[in-house]
């Protein structure tokens, strides 16, 4: 009997969790979907891009702008972040200037 038990509340652990974790993910990969989007408009998707034209990484931001949204913290350039410290930076400037900091893109 304790064998059951143990059994059906392991099923139930399982069954409970498993829809938890996916919404999880799936709420995370809708931002991203979303910059990545943005990205393939600014950059063609290259996240370590620096073409000599002002703008840097996949989502094209400004030497200025990203030291003025705390993106000095990850890179000294947006080019030198990761994909995903290049989009923690973007959310903050998009919090601050809104989708105009794209305006071809977004």
């Amino acid at each position: 009997m304790r064998m059951r038990t143990l059994a059906s509340a392991a099923a139930l652990a399982a069954t409970t969790l498993v829809p938890v974790v996916a919404m999880d993910t799936s709420a995370q990969a809708a931002p991203i979907r979303k910059w990545d989007r943005i990205a393939h408009c600014e950059s063609g998707g290259r996240w370590h891009i620096a073409t000599g034209n002002g703008y840097f990484g996949g989502l094209q931001i400004s030497k200025s702008t990203w030291d003025g949204y705390g993106g000095r913290k990850f890179a000294r350039y947006p080019h030198g972040a990761t994909k995903r410290e290049q989009i923690k930076v973007a959310e903050r400037i998009q919090n601050g200037q809104g989708w105009g900091a794209w305006p071809s893109c977004a």
